[in-house]
């Protein structure tokens, strides 16, 4: 197929289509290519031609479709391309040490996987390929396990079904970081010509010396693992509670079936119409349980029916986790926040229980920077150890193998994203092993006449209220995005002048750090101790009376998000005086400094 006479008009447009429709082997993006060409549609062709993915910390991720900007076959192949090229020169036993690849069950994913497997084994590299479907948390637990140099998993999470991602951890077992996304990116550049049998998929069944499958001896190790860690798979067994499941319509089912036989339980109550893999994603409009309520319709239909009173859910690729209880009435659907403060007591206390003679010299919990301070207030008081790093579990997992491989016992860390890593075999989040402790907690609890929501009032009675209230706003225009920043950065007309206050001087600013350009007015050199990075945006604003709200772009969705939390000063017991307080100030400064009317950014809806 070749491209129409006519052509665009525009010599490197019209080359790089050339170039696309060459090495592409799809015939129906073949086609879309070549009527966008007869419709001279340019400022498309361009954004999908003269621009392409750039691999970053989280790897790829986009939407699916023709074009150098877009997942398909041919950017596959040359990520695969020069991931190759590059772990080469990283490791000089790759060929033995091999890599370890999983998927998810959206459009495209298991053939992404294998021409991944395919290109690496054409060039003598051992692969470990799942046979089928896994979770995320599996390839960050198989690179560990299989002692490999690297982990791929193919999958976009939580996004919408058109969409599809290249997720990469580094032989620690964690995402990468960098300068390894960086130094990925330039040697895809450079291997952007597909070599002669990138997709002679065949050889994954001509060599099964080398194609090896990993799943079985996974399952085996990880279930093992999680077993060792829980406190009393006997007493679970007993557990008075219904728990009600929900896949998303991902990869989790099978495998939170599994886990909850090793851990005791009796079998969950599954939602059947979201339990297999579906890449439409035909029940919900959102494939991602921290959407709240909104996602979990039919999760609480099934619950109601069947007696149940806490729900479960994972994200398609099962490595967050959501939960939900009956509060009288109600369904209260727990934060991401909210989850962690949960789970950092029950882990600290399940600590305590299996090591009676050990102090909390070594102990340390982590969590990210726009998450709850919790742990933090946790650790003073208790005395564990506990580290604050940059947002995304990316940062978590590389500080965890830091600390463990000085000696130090991580037990636990999170994200307000609902993500949770519950002791280190995963240095990840995993929602499986998040949903099989918070089963266990849930089911102590109960035996001793408490509920998760009891235990969450408990822990902000000994601690002190930690409220929080993170939300978003859809902003499909970047230029927009810049400009609401750019502003707060410019408040009185040069850099580094930002607003002093809301509500006419009601509440005072008293901290500012900007990771975006790297300034931090708490530091004497105005320098921020966590890094920076000029490619997202993200300001934080603490207030003299202790509120704390961080403004940022998503790295992943066009979203400004923003995420605030009030601690109150532990003798303060007026819930309904800090709550008012706290929503007045969050309303304030949304409509300060978003100013979401003048700039037609859209809430999220819920």
């Amino acid at each position: 197929m070749k491209l129409p006479a006519c052509e665009t008009g525009v010599p490197d447009l019209d080359e790089k289509i050339r170039q696309y429709v060459e090495w592409e082997t799809r015939e129906d993006y073949k086609e879309q290519t070549l009527q966008l060409v007869k419709d001279k549609k340019i400022e498309k062709l361009q954004h999908l031609f003269l621009q392409r993915l750039t691999f970053g910390t989280a790897g790829l991720r986009a939407v699916m479709g023709p074009g150098f900007n877009c997942m398909n076959e041919v950017t596959i192949v040359q990520t695969a391309q020069g991931l190759l090229r590059y772990l080469k020169c990283c490791f000089p036993n790759l060929s033995e040490q091999g890599i370890i690849i999983g998927y998810d069950g959206r459009y495209n994913s298991k053939r992404y996987a294998e021409l991944t497997a395919t290109i690496f084994m054409g060039q003598g590299v051992k692969v470990y390929l799942f046979s089928d479907l896994c979770p995320t948390p599996f390839v960050a637990f198989g690179v560990r396990h299989f002692q490999t140099a690297a982990g791929i998993m193919v999958t976009a999470s939580h996004n919408p079904k058109d969409d599809n991602g290249y997720k990469v951890y580094w032989s620690n077992g964690a995402q990468i970081i960098s300068p390894h996304d960086k130094l990925i990116q330039e040697s895809i550049l450079a291997n952007l010509v597909p070599w002669d049998v990138s997709r002679d998929t065949s050889i994954l069944q001509s060599n099964k010396n080398m194609c090896l499958d990993p799943l079985e001896e996974i399952m085996t190790n990880y279930f093992e693992q999680l077993k060792s860690v829980l406190l009393s798979p006997t007493v679970n067994a007993t557990s008075p509670l219904k728990f009600t499941y929900t896949a998303m319509h991902g990869v989790g089912y099978k495998y939170m079936k599994e886990a909850f036989h090793i851990a005791g339980f009796q079998p969950f109550i599954a939602v059947e119409e979201q339990k297999d893999p579906d890449p439409e994603f035909s029940t919900v409009k959102f494939p991602n349980p921290e959407e709240g309520k909104s996602s979990l319709q039919l999760s609480i239909k099934t619950a109601n029916a069947n007696g149940s009173t806490i729900i479960l859910a994972n994200d398609p690729d099962a490595d967050r986790l959501a939960v939900a209880e009956k509060v009288g009435d109600e369904w209260k659907t727990f934060t991401g926040n909210e989850l962690g403060a949960l789970l950092g007591w029950w882990l600290l206390r399940s600590y305590r229980e299996k090591n009676p003679e050990k102090s909390l010299d070594d102990v340390y919990m982590l969590s990210s920077t726009v998450s709850s301070k919790i742990l933090r207030t946790m650790a003073q008081i208790e005395g564990f150890n506990f580290e604050e790093t940059l947002t995304g579990f990316k940062w978590m997992g590389n500080r965890a193998c830091e600390l463990m491989a000085s000696g130090k016992n991580v037990i636990f860390a999170f994200e307000e994203a609902i993500g949770f890593m519950c002791g280190s075999s995963v240095v990840d989040k995993d929602g499986v092993s998040a949903g099989v402790h918070i089963s266990e907690m849930a089911t102590y609890l109960k035996m001793n006449g408490k509920t998760l929501n009891d235990q969450l009032s408990e822990v902000y009675n000994q601690y002190g209220y930690h409220l929080c209230n993170n939300s978003y706003f859809i902003c499909h225009k970047p230029e927009t995005t810049k400009k609401i920043f750019e502003r707060l950065r410019h408040f009185s007309g040069e850099l580094k002048t930002y607003p002093a206050d809301i509500l006419d001087g009601k509440y005072k600013v008293k901290d500012i750090v900007d990771l975006t350009i790297g300034y931090d007015s708490t530091t004497p050199n105005g320098v921020p101790l966590l890094p920076t990075s000029s490619s997202s945006q993200m300001i934080t604003f603490s207030f003299e009376n202790g509120l704390v709200i961080t403004l940022r772009t998503s790295g992943t969705e066009p979203k400004i998000k923003y995420y605030s939390e009030f601690i109150a000063d532990r003798a303060l017991k007026d819930l309904v005086a800090v709550t008012t307080t706290f929503e007045e100030m969050v309303t304030a400064v949304v409509d300060e400094y978003l100013q979401p009317e003048l700039n037609g950014i859209i809430p999220k809806s819920d």
